[in-house]
């Protein structure tokens, strides 16, 4: 069994169970700054099989990579608790590579979209204020495009849960930056 296989097998994997496994970790992480540090572990884990077993082994993808994620997930709160140390929290927007310059019109000038970008961070500030369920809600809302619906079952509550959490931190946020105060 070649490396080339493997990668390959790999590859399809990933691309078929991606969104279900971040969606999952997302879901389940304690800290929305630990996903993208799970979601990886996990993906490293599933390489070392397919390296092990071979490109065959796996016969459910979306099932063999969400119960390693499961299995991440538990281990790395496992760790934490055990050394009782305390992880420091960043924004979503702070280490996320977005380009905003890319994303606005050409008629906007430099300024405003300077403006845009501090907006944007300050808005991300405030959110890292929140406690984690808002923060998870916001992710899974914002980043990863998933409905009402599929956040509240994904966090095992209910859609008016879900709603309330998003709309009332939706209208803080706009109550607090329509009247120029700053967080």
């Amino acid at each position: 069994m070649g490396e080339n296989t493997v990668t390959s097998r790999f590859n399809e994997i990933y691309d078929a169970t991606n969104k279900q496994a971040l969606t999952f970790i997302t879901a389940k992480c304690g800290n929305v700054d630990d996903i993208s540090d799970i979601l990886q572990e996990t993906y490293m884990e599933v390489y070392k099989v397919l390296g092990e077993k071979g490109a065959d082994y796996i016969e459910n993808d979306e099932a063999f990579v969400i119960r390693i994620a499961k299995q991440k997930v538990y281990k790395h709160y496992s760790a934490l608790e055990k050394r009782k140390s305390d992880l420091s929290l960043t924004v979503m927007t702070g280490g996320e590579e977005i380009d905003l310059l890319d994303e606005i019109p050409d008629e906007m000038d430099l300024e405003d979209s300077v403006c845009n970008s501090e907006l944007v961070e300050q808005i991300g500030a405030y959110i890292k204020k929140k406690p984690q369920d808002i923060r998870r809600i916001f992710y899974l809302r914002f980043s990863l495009d998933l409905s009402i619906k599929e956040i509240a079952e994904m966090m095992e509550t209910s859609e008016s849960n879900i709603k309330n959490k998003l709309y009332r931190t939706i209208n803080e946020i706009r109550d607090f930056y329509g009247k120029g105060e700053a967080v």
